[in-house]
């Protein structure tokens, strides 16, 4: 009898145990009653009916992310290529996640393919590969309306990988190499016409600062030429009237010696005569000592006869 007791106590004790739950952070628990839905636990601790209550369904609400296999779809110019997207979601509500559809990854698998389909079938190739964030916000819209009914919400949609036709990857990188080459040769030609109009630039300003210097070059040699004729005509201006000066004194002394004019004439000629020195070409006499020329004439007579 004792240990009957014992056992029953025992059994008691087991299913008040399993009475008792505690749902950890960032789940939720569905929890039924004789079959139909009676709540959704949060976080904390709980009690249920023993035998009556059951939790029906543990729940993440975590945000979760699915990778879905690449998907066969055709482009609008009949192009097949292979896509495969990953999908980021979270549950927002466990009881319709629950109870409102069966499979909910397989549900949103099928649905992001057909959605897919029905995006890419309106683009053509090219704008396929370079749309890929129009194509992005479009099944997201899609998929988060589609899956608001099963307590689902989709935050974003990626396309992973989109693999065109073998051939079609041939041909796009026979194009990429071909714009490349384009590219390399635009820039070598334009980097040969700066080569170019560099060295033109540079002969024009080497042939203005050569003009400049041959300008600057005359001009001092001009200056030069000027400053030395100056310098000639002033030291033959000082010669002259250091003659002049020398002749006047020695006619003021033959003057005060007593000297007649003939000979205060004569005395003024040879003045002339040297400074004249030789080189001028025509010298211009006064005419109070034009009559020289003819006294010394006689003069030149006078000694012949004697």
């Amino acid at each position: 009898m004792e240990i009957l007791i014992l056992v029953l106590f025992i059994v008691i004790l087991i299913l008040l145990a399993s009475c008792v739950k505690i749902v950890p952070q960032a789940y939720a628990y569905v929890v039924e009653r004789l079959g139909a839905y009676q709540g959704t636990w949060s976080v904390g601790l709980h009690f249920k009916v023993p035998i009556v209550d059951k939790v029906a369904k543990r729940i993440n609400l975590k945000e979760q992310v699915v990778d879905f296999a690449p998907q066969p779809v055709i482009t609008k110019d009949n192009v097949t290529m292979r896509i495969d997207t990953v999908v980021f979601y979270q549950i927002t509500d466990p009881k319709m996640f629950a109870y409102g559809v069966e499979n909910p990854i397989m549900a949103i698998e099928n649905l992001t393919a057909t959605t897919l389909r029905n995006i890419i079938g309106d683009l053509e190739l090219d704008q396929t590969l370079t749309s890929r964030e129009t194509i992005n916000t479009k099944m997201r819209a899609s998929l988060d309306e589609a899956t608001d009914p099963w307590g689902i919400k989709v935050n974003r949609v990626e396309l992973k990988n989109i693999i065109p036709p073998a051939e079609i990857q041939n041909a796009m990188e026979r194009q990429m190499k071909a714009e490349r080459e384009r590219r390399e040769s635009v820039t070598r030609a334009e980097g040969e016409k700066k080569a170019s109009v560099t060295v033109a630039e540079g002969k024009k300003e080497a042939a203005i600062l050569e003009a400049e210097a041959e300008k600057q070059s005359a001009i001092l040699r001009a200056e030069a030429q000027k400053e030395k004729m100056i310098r000639e005509a002033e030291g033959e201006a000082e010669a002259i009237l250091k003659v002049q000066q020398a002749t006047a004194d020695g006619i003021r002394m033959l003057r005060e010696a007593g000297a007649d004019e003939s000979v205060l004439r004569l005395k003024s000629l040879e003045a002339f005569e040297k400074a004249a020195d030789g080189k001028a070409t025509k010298i211009i006499i006064p005419s109070e000592i034009q009559g020289i020329a003819g006294l010394a004439a006689s003069l030149k007579e006078m000694v012949s006869n004697q």
